[in-house]
């Protein structure tokens, strides 16, 4: 299995075409069954074993609701660390983003409970304190995940609004975010996802999910990726700091990004 997370996946032209005018893709067969069956069943333990959340959901917060949410699992164990240091994942971020390699930024688990509630409409890399938009994060189900579980849905070629990137979660992302949406032709993207299939999406790119109204839970892991040479930029919010400090301590504002935590994942040279 851990062979498969090294091998190539077979990038097409007009996959990378897609990307670069909406932001985001999804792309079939990135694993099979057995790989996402042996790594989702280690990811989930460990999500299980460091989830510190234990409010009722109803009385947490809108991004309380929306999902549990574990970091850097790969800082975990050997066998976590080989998924998020997949070449296949790194090869496929850096081919859509027309890079010579990644870095890793961090991992972070999504588990969205039965009953968990929308993640509203919002941007990531408001908390990213990057010097440009070459990110790109791997949205990774490790099941399939129908529509009334809450699949990740996108605002395809949204990237180009500056309007709501201020923003972080919550119920005004969710209103202010949908409302400019809304007089805007971009295509409102809401699939289910097949086993194997895996989303990819631009950090500036608006997304959101809806509620899991399923009896299981959703779970699906994520691994934000950014350009080999990307260089700190000075915080632009609290969000911005926190991240600094989390997950590149060290790094020195107008430099290249490279620390312990940030490993080049992908290398095209």
């Amino acid at each position: 299995m851990k062979n498969l997370l090294d091998q190539p996946y077979p990038l097409s032209r007009e996959a990378i075409d897609f990307f670069q005018k909406n932001r985001y893709i999804k792309l079939e067969n990135v694993f099979d069954a057995d790989t996402l069956a042996f790594y989702g069943d280690l990811i989930s333990r460990k999500v299980a074993e460091l989830n510190t959340n234990d409010k009722p959901l109803a009385e947490r917060d809108t991004y309380g609701k929306a999902f549990l949410q574990i970091f850097n699992l790969w800082r975990t164990g050997p066998d976590i660390r080989d998924f998020v240091f997949s070449k296949r994942l790194g090869q496929i971020a850096a081919g859509l983003m027309e890079t010579n390699g990644v870095r890793l930024y961090h991992d972070q688990a999504l588990y969205k409970e039965s009953g968990g509630s929308i993640t509203p409409w919002h941007a990531d890399q408001y908390y990213w304190p990057l010097a440009s938009d070459k990110t790109i994060t791997a949205w990774i189900p490790l099941q399939a995940v129908p529509l009334d579980m809450g699949p990740l849905e996108f605002s395809a070629g949204s990237h180009v609004i500056v309007e709501g990137r201020e923003l972080a979660i919550g119920d005004e992302s969710e209103t202010i975010i949908q409302k400019r949406l809304r007089v805007t032709d971009f295509q409102h993207v809401i699939e289910p996802f097949d086993l194997g299939e895996i989303s990819f999406h631009s950090g500036w790119v608006f997304h959101r999910a809806g509620a899991n109204r399923t009896e299981y839970m959703r779970r699906v892991m994520t691994v934000i990726y950014m350009d080999s040479e990307m260089v700190l930029k000075e915080p632009e919010n609290d969000n911005q700091v926190n991240d600094w400090n989390t997950w590149c301590p060290g790094a020195v504002v107008g430099e290249v990004i490279d620390t312990k935590l940030n490993p080049v994942i992908y290398s095209r040279i």
